[in-house]
This record gives C-alpha cells, structure tokens and sequence, in this order.
C-alpha cells in the first residue's frame, strides 16, 4: 500500500511541475517571446524558476526554456551546480539545452512532449542520443523519464493549439 501511495506522490508533484512548464510553453508563444517551450525547475519541491523560450524577446538563438530556466536558477540561488534540483520541461530538449542540462548537474529531468510532436518549430533528426541512453560519447548521469497518458498529450498539444503563431522552421 505504501508504494502505491509514494508512488501517486510522484506522479501528482511531476504532473504539477510539468503542468507549469507547459503553462509557461503557452505563455511565451502568446506574449510573442518565442517558440512554444517551457521548463520548470524545482529544487525540495519548491519551484525555483519557471521560464519559457525568450529567442524571439531576446534576439538570442540559445535562449530556449532550458537555458533560460538554468541560467535564472544559477543566478537566483547563486551557484552553477544545479545537482539538488530537478527540471520539468514541456518538451524534450534539444542536443544544445541536454548538454546544459547535464554541466548544471541537474539531478532529474521530466519532460512531456516528444521531439517529434514539436517537428514544425525544431529539426527533428538533431535531437540528442543521450536522451536515449545511445550516445557514443557520454552517457547521461541524470534520471529522465517521459510523460505518458493525458499529461504528455497536453504537453504535446501545445505545438497543434500555437502553430499558427509562427512560420514553420527551417
């Protein structure tokens, strides 16, 4: 019995902070700071940061949600190991924001939607084999786990309800 219950535990605290990051997807798509993506990332179940894409806002191609979410918690708490928190990102990450990611030491990341759901705003071929556990070079150190059921279908219909916001990637 108590397995079940830690195990609601988890799945209620990860569908809450997933919940944020996609909130955070939908809000930086409709204030027009860029593309649809989102990361939350909490640290003894607290939110520490909560930030979306800023490429557009910011005129800077590296200001995906990831990055951005890495580089306020590092300010806020004043520290670049990230080791004791955790990430909730809308979608899964790109090779550029995993390979922060895993300098941040971030210990768990979640995320919802797949690369592929997401293949109108990215380059879908360029997603990372150390999400996978097949990079040739290094293997990830960090817990990554992959919505399922409703929650990756909200995460995922992010990219359908804002397409028209943007024009399709190059």
């Amino acid at each position: 019995m108590e397995d079940v219950s830690a195990a609601n535990a988890v799945e209620d605290r990860e569908h809450k902070f997933l919940t944020k990051a996609i909130e955070e997807a939908y809000k930086g798509a409709e204030c027009g700071d860029g593309r649809p993506f989102g990361a939350v990332i909490v640290r003894n179940d607290e939110v520490v940061v909560s930030c979306h894409n800023m490429v557009l806002r910011n005129t800077d191609p590296t200001a995906h949600a990831e990055v951005t979410a890495i580089r306020e918690a590092c300010t806020k708490l004043n520290q670049i190991d990230l080791s004791d928190c955790e990430m909730y990102a809308s979608c899964e990450p790109c090779p550029m924001c995993f390979g922060a990611i895993q300098r941040s030491r971030v210990k768990r990341l979640v995320y919802g939607a797949r690369a592929d759901a997401a293949s109108s705003f990215v380059s879908v071929g360029f997603i990372s084999d150390a999400l996978r556990g097949t990079g040739f070079y290094e293997k990830a150190q960090l817990e990554i786990k992959k919505a399922d059921g409703a929650l990756a279908v909200l995460a995922e219909e992010v990219f359908e309800k804002t397409r028209f916001m943007f024009r399709p990637a190059n």
